[in-house]
Formats: C-alpha cells, sequence, structure tokens
C-alpha cells in the first residue's frame, strides 16, 4: 500500500481509503460487516471515511473496529439531523460531534466534515465556530469541508479548514483545475470522492437518479476509448495518481472488489497521454460541467 502526507496535517494516509457507506446497510450482517473492516485494515488501508446519514456504519465501526483505533484515521461528517435544532447550527454541528465519539466508541476524530454545506451557512458561521471549539477542546484533529463548486471555493479561502473532499473522477474533473490546486497551496489535505463516477459504463440506458444519470450524459458526450483498459482500472488510477489527490475514497461490501481496486491502483499513473487524452476530453466538451453534489 502507498502512503502519502495529507497536506500540512501531519496525518499520513493510505492512496486508497475505505468508504463506509456500504457498512451501513441493514442488509448487511454484523458478522459480514465485522470481517469487511476488519480486512480494510489488515489489507494496509488507514483511512475510514463514514458520515453520521450512513445507516449503522458508525455505529458499526465503533463496535467491530474500536479495539484497532490507534491503527486508522477516522473521517466522519457532522453538522445536521441532530434533535430539533437546525441544520448547521452551533449546537447542531457540536451535538453531532459529541454524537459521533460515543457511536464510534472514541475520544477522538480525525477528520471531521462539514457535507455538503451551503455557502450561506458557512459564511454564517456557527458550524465552523463549532468545529473550532471542538478542536480546541482536543475532539477533532482536522476541521474539514466536503462538497462542490462555490461552496468549496468559499471553504478553501476562507483558511480554516484543514482538508477538503470533493468529486474527482472521469466524468467530473472541474474541481480538478479550479479547487485543488489553491487547496494544494495552502497545504490541505485532499479526498477524492466517487472515484468511480457511480460506474455508469455498467448501464446500457440511461439509468435514473441524480448522479447516475448526469454521469452517464457526461461519459456518452466523452470519447473515452482505450482498448486494453477496463473502465474500472481507467477510472481509479486516473483519480488516484491526479496531482494533489492525496487519497480516493473507494466503497464496497466485498473484500474481494476491495483487493481489485487496490491491485488496479498499484499498477501506477495511467500513461501520460492517456491521462492528457482524458483531461482534454473534459476541457473541451465539460465546459459548464460543475462538480456534482
Amino acid at each position: 500500500m502507498k502512503f502519502r502526507a495529507f497536506g500540512n496535517t501531519g496525518l499520513q494516509v493510505s492512496v486508497v481509503s475505505f468508504g463506509a457507506g456500504h457498512i451501513g446497510s441493514p442488509e448487511m450482517d454484523e458478522a459480514t460487516a465485522s470481517r469487511l473492516l476488519n480486512d480494510v485494515l489488515d489489507k494496509g488501508i488507514n483511512l475510514i471515511d463514514t458520515a453520521r446519514s450512513y445507516g449503522e456504519s458508525e455505529r458499526r465501526i465503533g463496535e467491530h473496529l474500536s479495539h484497532r483505533r490507534h491503527e486508522f484515521i477516522l473521517s466522519t461528517k457532522v453538522g445536521y439531523t441532530f434533535r430539533d435544532t437546525p441544520d448547521w447550527s452551533y449546537e447542531a454541528t457540536m451535538g453531532t460531534i459529541e454524537e459521533a465519539l460515543i457511536t464510534l466508541r472514541t475520544n477522538y476524530l480525525d477528520i471531521v466534515h462539514l457535507h455538503s454545506c451551503d455557502q450561506w451557512f458557512l459564511d454564517q458561521g456557527d458550524a465552523i465556530l463549532a468545529l473550532e471549539r471542538a478542536r480546541e477542546q482536543g475532539k477533532i484533529r482536522v476541521m474539514a469541508y466536503s462538497g462542490e463548486n462555490e461552496a468549496l471555493a468559499w471553504a478553501i479561502a476562507s483558511n480554516r479548514f484543514g482538508s477538503i473532499q470533493c468529486s474527482v473522477n472521469l466524468f467530473d474533473q472541474h474541481g480538478i483545475d479550479h479547487h485543488l490546486p489553491a487547496a494544494r497551496e495552502k497545504g490541505m489535505g485532499i479526498i477524492a470522492k466517487r472515484p468511480l463516477g457511480n460506474a455508469v459504463w455498467r448501464y446500457l440506458t440511461r439509468p435514473e437518479g441524480h448522479g447516475h444519470a448526469a454521469y452517464w450524459d457526461r461519459m456518452q458526450q466523452m470519447e473515452i476509448i482505450f482498448p486494453g483498459l477496463e473502465w474500472q482500472e481507467l477510472a481509479l488510477r486516473f483519480t488516484a495518481y491526479t496531482p494533489c489527490v492525496d487519497t480516493l475514497i473507494a466503497g464496497t461490501s466485498g473484500a474481494g472488489h476491495l483487493e481489485q481496486n487496490i491491485a488496479m491502483i498499484e499498477n501506477g499513473p495511467l500513461p501520460t497521454e492517456v491521462y492528457s487524452s482524458i483531461r482534454a476530453e473534459f476541457n473541451t466538451k465539460g465546459q459548464l460541467w460543475n462538480g456534482l453534489i
């Protein structure tokens, strides 16, 4: 497993991170969740990304990995759906941090994101203030923002966050030119989400759903044809070796898929001409395509 410095945060992260959304599914039994989570660490992945909105994810991480807490970096998302308080208020943000500490069975959180928090709420400031107080109290280590476009640009320019998370994939390259360089210049850690672009190449016809449909439309307009490379490997290697990206989030419900993803990324960067061609296609066809929220 390759490791990279996570900006100037002092953390070292595996190039592949584990997205724990699937772990939250009620269709997954506890034994399977436990095996998968422990296998993630056994394979050398040291960053697990979850959220309070991921069903049973936080609880299962706490239950099955608390005895290995020193082995991994824990990333989660806070600020919303806390009792009867308004989303992104000081009370909601601090309250969800406190709940996450209990649910995840830990006394600190490594990376804590405001997840798709609108620019108005960022500018208003209560959620950021709560993160700052929690950091002062030793409850969190890195204040982070997860989102796209104008709100992401605001978060980077504010100098109040230590890391960001945004979409970086074949069909979503807006952030590569508009946000990642600025974040890197400020020493921020950078997590790339949706590296597979929802794997829309699986569909023969336009799928339903905001994210799937939009990416499928973009795929139809882009001419991405590279014989000898499967879509999944092309996508993973594109994101993993895009300049400024520290780690990408790969979510799965099976250990076999996880091992396959790691092996593909270990094949190294895409050939320069392949990577450049993909970037050129997006810049030509997707001048009006913003980051997908």
